[in-house]
């Protein structure tokens, strides 16, 4: 099984040659060709989600009772259609009133959600959630607060879980060991991989395909799978990249 994060960069005019309408079939081929199992993205506005809905190939979105707004940018689970399906689902504000539609609180700069599926491995009948979200880019409580409230639901279900996304913090800070503290048994794949902290495992890069910052976007699972590969995938077509942010890809198979 593959899943994939992807930042889609949401659709912004004052990206001039680097604008969504230019790049979204680079976005759409790079997809298709690693044929994520279970695919997260983030930042994507309506817009953006239903172009992928339309031209993805066996793919189905999941955005269960969503109330759609046209300013909003969502965290999506995408899955394939031959080999998975939804047992349940659902999301949420990741806010003091969770269920508020575009809520916000701490020093949360924009409205930040978790979106959640059950799904059914058709191959082996085993089941998994699987959780896609983006925290906060500007506030660093809202952070820590967005991710006590997702290592709360994950505490909640027993079942195995994939948490992935843009968690806009570094893979030692106080949001990852919250995460991943043993209590909630999940392990960030590219630690497991014997993955070390350079340049390389940046994951954003400004369309320029430079690496900088940090690696802020990762794929953390239970105990239930083991990790088979890990890749930040660099693709791009004649210099044109499909986001700002390099997509991070784990292989994985049951324990």
């Amino acid at each position: 099984m593959k899943v994939m994060t992807f930042n889609l960069r949401f659709e912004n005019d004052h990206d001039g040659e680097n604008a969504w309408v230019y790049r979204r079939q680079v976005a759409l081929d790079l997809i298709q060709k690693y044929r994520p199992s279970i695919l997260g993205t983030q930042e994507g506005t309506r817009k953006q989600l239903d172009y992928l809905q339309k031209y993805l190939s066996g793919y189905r979105m999941h955005a269960p009772e969503r109330t759609w707004d046209d300013t909003c940018q969502y965290p999506t689970l995408f899955y394939r259609e031959d080999g998975f399906e939804v047992m349940e689902g659902g999301e949420f504000w990741l806010s003091k009133t969770p269920q508020t539609h575009r809520s916000k609180d701490w020093d949360s700069a924009f409205p930040r959600m978790m979106s959640y599926a059950l799904f059914h491995d058709r191959a082996d009948s085993g089941s998994f959630w699987a959780v896609v979200t983006h925290l906060d880019h500007i506030g660093s409580r809202a952070r820590i607060e967005q991710s006590k409230m997702i290592a709360a639901w994950l505490g909640k279900h027993s079942r195995p879980r994939i948490l992935m996304g843009d968690f806009n913090d570094r893979p030692d800070s106080s949001v990852h060991h919250i995460l991943t503290e043993p209590a909630e048994n999940m392990k960030d794949t590219w630690d497991v991989r014997g993955g070390v902290e350079s340049e390389e495992t940046m994951t954003h890069h400004d369309f320029h395909g430079v690496p900088n910052k940090f690696r802020m976007d990762w794929i953390l699972v239970s105990c239930e799978f083991r990790v088979l590969d890990v890749l930040v995938i660099r693709d791009h077509k004649g210099g044109r990249y499909p986001s700002d942010h390099f997509p991070y890809l784990a292989e994985l198979t049951w324990a």
